[in-house]
């Protein structure tokens, strides 16, 4: 830290992202896709849109906001993209939270929002999950404040269906609920169903998972226009051309082959299954992950020591030094090739042992 440093930050501690190896692993940390994005992605990168890099990027990113609203059945006014759901959850946390209005979230789930809360000076209301890791919307019911729910959770897996959802908005008509549905593509419910009942909930998205495109840096918000208009004022303030042309392109390709989707989507979810019953076979505690990833706990061993070994051996899996989740690792669902390179390094693990 220099000597130049804000000392309203001195204490922050920011995001660790997951490990990206130069070297070669079975890389099960991070939850990417193990497939390759639409094929009309790649049609949509041509040269004649590489040699348009030199011109701005359209801040209004167009055509990817007409492509995702065409899919949620939307006016693209209730549209915002941004880089990444990463920047638009900023931006609304940003937009709907000060010093007078706090931002409440789980006790274990996505381990940014404390740190844009940190950033951006805004106190924070801490709710505890259950012992199974479940949450209960009625602990935020009266937390009149702005609310963030990451569901499916991470890193646990588990979703509330909109249903179960609905209570909050309506106990917190003068509070914003963002339900930010970075894994809703892999089995949970979207809550975009509610959107035009309640002027209070932000749906936040990503293409990083479902549509293969982490490295594009693609995510959006769904939201009443009023939610959006204040999202795009803070979005303007700070980076108005937030996507590059090239992502722009490759997003709304992406959004528009809806078969590949769909089909990548199923690989995945069939992989999950099936790796989650071998893991149940091997002695593991195993969440019902709606996700991408499975939640894992390996009785056999602490699960400090089985993601150092599994790292010995070539594989990345996410771990956390937190009291409750000490124990759990977090497995990306990958190939059904590379599922089996997990299952069987976990076998010889145990033999070892």
């Amino acid at each position: 830290m220099s000597r130049f440093f804000t000392p309203a930050l001195s204490a922050l501690e920011p995001y660790t992202p997951g490990e990206q190896p130069r070297q070669r692993f079975v890389k099960l940390n991070t939850n990417e896709s193990p497939y390759p994005p639409s094929p009309m992605v790649r049609e949509a990168i041509t040269p004649e849109a590489v040699e348009r890099l030199r011109l701005y990027s359209d801040p209004a990113c167009t055509d990817l906001a007409a492509a995702i609203a065409e899919h949620c059945r939307l006016d693209p006014s209730w549209v915002m993209a941004g880089n990444g759901s990463d920047e638009v959850l900023a931006i609304a946390i940003r937009a709907f939270c000060g010093p007078d209005t706090p931002l409440a979230f789980a006790d274990i789930t996505y381990g940014f929002y404390p740190v844009w809360a940190a950033l951006f000076g805004i106190q924070t209301k801490i709710l505890p999950l259950a012992e199974d890791f479940s949450l209960s919307p009625a602990d935020y019911c009266g937390v009149g404040c702005t609310a963030v729910i990451a569901n499916p959770n991470a890193p646990t897996g588990l979703a509330l269906t909109p249903g179960q959802l609905e209570p909050i908005l309506q106990a917190n008509p003068n509070n914003v609920l963002i339900v930010d549905e970075a894994y809703v593509d892999f089995g949970a419910e979207s809550c975009r169903c509610l959107l035009d009942r309640y002027d209070n909930l932000l749906v936040v998205q990503t293409f990083s998972k479902s549509r293969s495109l982490a490295g594009g840096r693609v995510g959006f918000a769904l939201g009443h226009p009023a939610l959006i208009a204040d999202l795009n004022r803070v979005r303007f303030s700070l980076n108005p051309y937030n996507l590059n042309s090239l992502s722009i392109l490759a997003g709304a390709a992406s959004m528009r082959d809806e078969a590949y989707f769909s089909a990548c989507c199923a690989r995945i979810r069939a992989t999950r299954e099936k790796t989650a019953a071998a893991l149940v076979q091997r002695g593991c505690t195993v969440t019902d992950s709606l996700a991408n990833f499975l939640f894992v706990r390996p009785n056999r061993m602490p699960g400090r020591a089985l993601f150092a070994r599994l790292r010995e051996n070539g594989i990345l899996v996410r771990r956390w030094d937190a009291p409750r989740i000490a124990d759990w690792l977090r497995i990306t669902v990958g190939s059904e090739e590379e599922m089996q390179i997990l299952l069987d390094t976990i076998d010889r693990i145990w033999k070892e042992n």
